[in-house]
C-alpha cells in the first residue's frame, strides 16, 4: 500500500496564504480532494495524510471534515495552540476524532530560532503523549540545533521531521545540515519525511543528482524503518508535477529490497500515524 504521508488542501485566500509568493503563483488557487484523488489513481497511491497549512482550529476541523467525506484521506495532522493554558481541554475535545493523528506548528515561520524550546511550548508538547498524538517538526536548517535539544526532552514522543528540515539545496549547503540531522536521527523516536526537496532547489533546473547526497544522508541516518514518503502536494507543483515528485523517491530507493521500499512508500506512515 502506498501512502503519501504529506499533502495539503486549501481554499485559496490571499491573506491566509500570503506565503505563496509570485514565484509560486501556479498554486494560487483551490486544491481539494477531487483534484488529488485523480492524481492518486494515475500514480497508484492508495491514501494520504492531510497536513495543516493554516494555524487555526478551523483548519483542523476543515481537514477532519474532508477526511470523513473522503476515505482515501487516512489521517490528519492538525493544529492546536500548544502554548494555550486550556490546551488539555482542547485535546480532550478532539480525542474522539479517530482520523486526527497529530499536530504541527509552522516553526519555520517563527523569528525566534529557539521557539521549540520555549517553556509554554514544551509544556504543550508534554500533553501529546498522553493522548497518543504525533508531532510534525517543520523547521529550516538553522533551527536544527534547537530541534535536537527539543527531541532529547521527549524520548517517548513520536516525532517526524518534515521535508528533511528543508536543506538549502539551491545554495548547495550541506555539511551543517548533515551533521545535525545525523545527531537527531540517533533518537529512535524521531522519523523523517523524504519530501519537499524540489522546492528547496531551483524550481526550473533541479536534477535528481542534486538531491542524491541529501537523500543518501537521510537514508543512512534514519534507515528504512523511519523514513516516510511524502509529496508535499500541491506545493510540489511549483517545481514539477506529482509523477515527477514521486519518481524522484522511487528511483532513489529502487536498489533497496522490496520490503524496504514498501516501508518507505507506505508501511512506515501506517505505523507512525496508526492509520
Amino acid at each position: 500500500m502506498i501512502i503519501d504521508s504529506h499533502q495539503h488542501f486549501w481554499k485559496y485566500d490571499p491573506v491566509n496564504h500570503a506565503w505563496i509568493d509570485d514565484s509560486m503563483a501556479v498554486i494560487r488557487k483551490d486544491f481539494m480532494p477531487s483534484d488529488l484523488q485523480a492524481l492518486y489513481q494515475e500514480n497508484g497511491v492508495d491514501g494520504c495524510v492531510a497536513v495543516q497549512a493554516d494555524q487555526t482550529l478551523e483548519e483542523t476541523n476543515f481537514l477532519l471534515d474532508l477526511s470523513i467525506k473522503n476515505k482515501f484521506i487516512k489521517g490528519v495532522v492538525g493544529w492546536v495552540d500548544l502554548r494555550a493554558s486550556d490546551l488539555e481541554k482542547t485535546l480532550e475535545t478532539y480525542s474522539n476524532e479517530a482520523k486526527l493523528k497529530g499536530f504541527r506548528h509552522i516553526v519555520q515561520g517563527e523569528s525566534d530560532h529557539n521557539f521549540l524550546l520555549r517553556s509554554d511550548f514544551l509544556k504543550g508538547i508534554g500533553f501529546l503523549e498522553k493522548y497518543d498524538y504525533t508531532y510534525d517538526i517543520l523547521i529550516f536548517p538553522h533551527q536544527l540545533g534547537a530541534a535536537l535539544e527539543f527531541v532529547k526532552r521527549f524520548p517517548n514522543q513520536k516525532f517526524v521531521i518534515d521535508h528533511m528540515a528543508k536543506p538549502y539545496i539551491k545554495d548547495g549547503f550541506y555539511d551543517g545540515w548533515a551533521t545535525l540531522m545525523r545527531e537527531i536521527a540517533k533518537h529512535e523516536n524521531v522519523y523523517c519525511k523524504m519530501s519537499g526537496m524540489t522546492t528547496e532547489a531551483d524550481f526550473k533546473a533541479w536534477t535528481p543528482n542534486q538531491m542524491q547526497p541529501y537523500m543518501e544522508l537521510v537514508l543512512n541516518a534514519f534507515g528504512t524503518d523511519r523514513i516516510l514518503y511524502g509529496s508535499d502536494w500541491p506545493v510540489c507543483l511549483v517545481a514539477g508535477n506529482y509523477s515527477k515528485t514521486k519518481k524522484l523517491i522511487t528511483d532513489f530507493i529502487a536498489a533497496l529490497t522490496t520490503n524496504e521500499q514498501q516501508k518507505i512508500m507506505g508501511a512506515n506512515a501506517i505505523e507512525f500515524y496508526k492509520l
